[in-house]
């Protein structure tokens, strides 16, 4: 065997220690080749994932993550079921003061199916939102 493995599809999200719990800000991860397969027909299904949270004390550890949803890949599972059971493991593993997982399921029988689940922690609230000034961008060039 050598002496870094290949990886292999897991269950087991890891977290490390959030490097700056005393502030909100988002993480957000993106993943645009996530797979499994119609428990009814067997057919493969596609979904673009966007995972929004705004830890607490710890944070998901990226190469788990990536494991984990590969995993997925050669079970059955209803879109609703399987991005309720992705919230809930990472609930489970990271404890976020919020989150929310957008699934964007591609057309299957000329219907896509978008999924969104979201959680906050009790007695989170968020900070008010801060509306910028917006600018025209400039070309540097004469009109």
């Amino acid at each position: 065997m050598p002496p870094n493995p290949p990886s292999r599809p897991s269950k087991e999200l890891h977290v490390f220690p959030n490097p700056a719990p005393e502030r909100d800000y988002v993480i957000q991860f993106q993943i645009p080749e996530f797979t499994c397969h119609c428990p009814l027909t067997g057919q493969p299904d596609f979904a673009h994932f966007t995972i929004d949270m705004i830890a607490d004390k710890h944070c998901v550890e990226l190469k788990s993550l990536k494991m984990y949803m590969w995993s997925y890949r050669d079970e059955g599972a209803f879109h609703e079921k399987v991005t309720n059971t992705i919230m809930d493991d990472i609930i489970k593993v990271t404890n976020p003061r919020f989150i929310r997982i957008t699934a964007k399921w591609f057309v299957r029988g000329g219907i896509y199916t978008n999924v969104v689940v979201e959680q906050a922690k009790k007695g989170w609230k968020p900070a008010p939102r801060v509306d910028l000034p917006v600018h025209g961008a400039e070309s540097g060039l004469l009109r």
